[in-house]
C-alpha cells in the first residue's frame, strides 16, 4: 500500500486568546463582544504588518503563522504593547488581556489550515503565559539568538496536556538595564477585580491513582460540581473552560485568585483502589490561604453517574454555608457597602426557615447604614418560608 504524502513546512506559530474570557461575556456580552472586535482589528493588521497570516480563530483566540520567528515575536511584543494602550483609553471596568505563545516546529500544510504538535504547542505555550505576558519555546529562543532587544526569563521545562515530552518554557520581556539582574516581565499583569458577590472557581481535581481513564472520572466531577453551583444566584461561578487552563500545573493560589478574579477556590484529588475510588475536596479562602471546608468522600464504581451526581451534591451543600460564613466574618472585618449587601444576604439564607432569623437580620440592618436593604432582607426570608 502507498505511503501517502503530507505537505509539511517549518513554522513560527503564534497563538493568542484573552485571558478570562468567559468571565467577561458572562458580565456583558456586547460590550465585550465589541472590545473583542476592536481588539481583533489592531491584531490582524499587526499580524499582517509583520508578514504573518492568520489561518485560524474561534471564539476570542487567534492562530497565526510566520516564516520568521523574529517576526513571530516582535509581532507579540507590537500585539501586547497596542492592547494596553487600547484599554489605558477605554471605559471598561476591566481591561481586555491577551496572552501570547510563539513556538517553532514541524506542521502539516492542508489547505489553508496548519496542523500538527507544532500549533499545539504554541497554544499550550499560550495558556502558560500570564495576562498581558509572552511565552516562547526553546526552539523559538534559539532562533531568535540576540536578534531582539528582549530579554528572556528561563521558566524552566513544563509538561503540558497532550504533549509526551516536557518543553522548556521562557517568558519575554525587556532587556534588563546595566546592572539590573532581575528579568521583568514583558507588562506586569493586572488582578481581575472581584465581582459584588462570593466568587469562586472549582480547579481539575489531580489524579493521584496513576490511572489514566481515572482522569475522565475526576473532570466528570469537576464539571458536576460546577454546574450544581452555577444554580446558586448568590455566587458567581467561573465556567469550566477558564479553570481547566490550571489543569496540569502547580500554580500558586494567589495567582490563580489574580488569574481568575475570585476570592475562593475549591480543590481536589481522586484516587483508585481495585473497585473503590476516594475523592477528597478543600475549599481555600485565596487572599489568605487558610482552609475554610475539607472533607473526603469514598464509594465504588458500580454507577459511575450516580457516584458523581452522590459527591457533587455533597460537596456543594457543605462548601455553600462555608463560603456565607466565610463572607460573613470578612464583612465583619470590613464593613463596605458592598460587603454589608454580601452579609446580609447570607445571613437570611442561613436563617432560612428559621423563626429566630428575622430577629438576626434586623439587628445586621439597624446596625450598618445600609438601611435600604431591609426591604430585600425581608423579601428574601418571606419567599423562602412560603415555598
Amino acid at each position: 500500500m502507498p505511503v501517502q504524502t503530507v505537505e509539511r513546512k517549518l513554522a513560527a506559530i503564534f497563538a493568542a486568546d484573552i485571558a478570562g474570557y468567559s468571565r467577561l461575556m458572562a458580565r456583558d456580552e456586547v460590550a465585550t463582544l465589541a472590545r473583542l472586535k476592536a481588539c481583533r482589528a489592531i491584531i490582524d493588521g499587526l499580524i499582517a504588518s509583520h508578514r504573518g497570516r492568520i489561518f485560524n480563530t474561534a471564539g476570542d483566540s487567534v492562530v497565526a503563522d510566520f516564516a520568521s520567528a523574529v517576526d513571530a515575536v516582535q509581532c507579540a511584543v507590537a500585539v501586547q504593547a497596542a492592547i494596553t494602550t487600547e484599554n489605558a483609553g477605554g471605559g471598561a471596568d476591566e481591561p481586555m488581556q491577551f496572552r501570547i505563545g510563539v513556538h517553532v516546529g514541524d506542521v502539516m500544510v492542508d489547505g489553508e489550515n496548519l496542523l500538527g504538535d507544532g500549533v499545539n504547542i504554541a497554544a499550550r505555550l499560550e495558556s502558560l503565559a500570564d495576562p498581558g505576558v509572552i511565552c516562547v519555546s526553546a526552539a523559538a529562543r534559539d532562533h531568535i539568538g540576540n536578534k531582539l532587544p528582549l530579554a528572556f526569563d528561563d521558566l524552566g521545562e513544563q509538561h503540558v496536556k497532550n504533549i509526551a515530552q516536557p518543553i522548556r518554557v521562557f517568558r519575554v520581556g525587556p532587556a534588563a538595564s546595566a546592572g539590573t539582574a532581575a528579568v521583568q516581565p514583558l507588562l506586569e499583569p493586572a488582578a481581575l477585580p472581584l465581582p459584588d458577590k462570593p466568587s469562586i472557581a472549582v480547579l481539575p481535581f489531580q489524579n493521584m491513582s496513576g490511572d489514566p481513564e481515572q482522569e475522565y472520572f475526576a473532570d466528570g466531577i469537576v464539571e458536576e460540581i460546577i454546574t450544581a453551583l452555577s444554580r446558586i444566584k448568590q455566587l458567581f461561578v467561573i465556567a469550566l473552560n477558564s479553570s481547566f487552563t490550571f489543569k496540569g500545573k502547580s500554580a500558586d493560589i494567589k495567582q490563580v485568585a489574580r488569574d481568575l478574579g475570585v476570592r475562593y477556590f475549591l480543590e481536589g484529588s481522586v484516587r483508585k483502589s481495585g473497585n473503590r475510588i476516594r475523592i477528597t475536596g478543600q475549599l481555600i479562602d485565596a487572599a489568605s490561604g487558610a482552609h475554610l471546608w475539607a472533607d473526603r468522600y469514598d464509594g465504588a464504581l458500580e454507577d459511575v453517574f450516580e457516584l458523581q451526581d452522590q459527591v457533587a451534591a455533597s460537596v456543594v451543600g457543605a462548601i455553600a454555608p462555608s463560603v456565607s460564613q466565610a463572607e460573613i466574618e470578612r464583612a465583619k472585618r470590613k464593613p463596605t457597602s458592598s460587603s454589608m449587601r454580601t452579609t446580609t444576604i447570607c445571613v437570611a439564607r442561613r436563617h432560612i426557615g428559621n423563626t429566630q432569623g428575622t430577629p438576626t437580620i434586623r439587628q445586621l440592618v439597624s446596625t450598618s447604614r445600609l438601611s435600604r436593604w431591609t426591604r430585600s432582607l425581608h423579601w428574601l426570608t418571606h419567599y423562602w418560608r412560603r415555598r
